[in-house]
């Protein structure tokens, strides 16, 4: 086992997904300046999320937090499939991970038909060699207080969960490191201008996560959900309402301590370590990743 030397003259060593990176650690010279010195491993100094290896699947995998999921997961070494409506957006995210040396299979897919999902689900296992990872991340965005909007978030957000979790169980029952990630919102915890039916079913995607946890755990599945805040990136839904709505959108702006919206891969990274086995003991969790957008205390 190798031992790394912390000296204020060395380069210092942080933490990052996927190996060791060099930066200049302020803490780590002020305790070498102290003591002459400060010592890890090697082994301590890097983190390894054990996803080398592993398969996962990921819904709305071509835009936004789920096209930054699906990266992330391909950079870590896992085999992806993911899918999206757009078979264009689905052809050219799967050229860009391939050509990057990365095994994934994308397919255009409405989730919020049931038998084409179960048929993307066993195929996708088929050519990945089985499951590991699940991630529910798509979202209707249906905000207004509308019938239809109603209808799309039960259909798309809820039951293309649901959906997916049914189809992929047999192979997670199966998999050593068997993870369950659903993608929520602030707006489920909170009463906020999404209240009406992205709110109820973001809600309720959380409730639904929660019981899973509790009845897979004897089979060792775990399962997590995750509620980013408010999240910009280009032709995301916060664009556009930046361009048509910009009252709303200096609101929303000002609610956010740190002064901006997240980033897609910043909500990404959060996701990929609840699905990975160094997250093993972690299961019936909802992680916030918000930026201290919401206020409540969540016990």
């Amino acid at each position: 086992m190798e031992v790394v030397e912390f000296r204020p003259e060395r380069e210092q060593y942080a933490f990052t997904f996927g190996g060791v990176a060099p930066v200049r650690a302020l803490a780590l010279r002020r305790a070498a300046r102290r003591g002459g010195g400060c010592f890890a491993t090697t082994e301590e100094a890097k983190v390894d999320l054990g996803l080398q290896g592993l398969r996962a699947l990921v819904t709305g995998g071509t835009r936004g937090i789920g096209r930054a999921i699906v990266n992330a997961l391909a950079a870590e070494g896992a085999a992806v499939g993911f899918c999206a409506r757009t078979a264009r957006d689905v052809t050219d995210t799967a050229g860009t991970l391939t050509r990057s040396g990365s095994v994934a299979v994308g397919r255009a897919v409405d989730v919020a038909d049931e038998a084409g999902m179960r048929r993307w689900v066993e195929d996708s296992a088929a050519e990945l060699g089985g499951l590991d990872i699940v991630v529910a991340n798509v979202s209707a965005l249906a905000i207004p207080d509308e019938a239809a909007s109603w209808r799309a978030s039960f259909d798309v957000d809820m039951m293309g969960t649901v959906r997916l979790v049914n189809a992929a169980m047999p192979y997670l029952e199966r998999s050593d490191a068997a993870s369950i990630v659903t993608i929520a919102s602030v707006s489920g915890r909170e009463i906020d201008f999404a209240a009406g039916p992205y709110g109820v079913f973001k809600a309720a995607i959380i409730h639904y996560t929660q019981g899973l946890a509790y009845q897979l755990a004897p089979k060792g599945i775990r399962a997590n959900s995750l509620s980013p805040g408010n999240t910009y990136f280009p032709g995301g839904v916060w664009q556009d309402i930046e361009q048509h709505n910009p009252q709303l959108f200096a609101q929303a702006m000002a609610l956010n301590p740190t002064g901006r919206m997240a980033k897609p891969e910043e909500i990404a990274r959060a996701a990929v370590f609840l699905a990975s086995p160094a997250a093993s003991f972690v299961t019936g969790a909802n992680l916030l990743v918000d930026g201290a957008l919401t206020r409540g205390v969540q016990f």
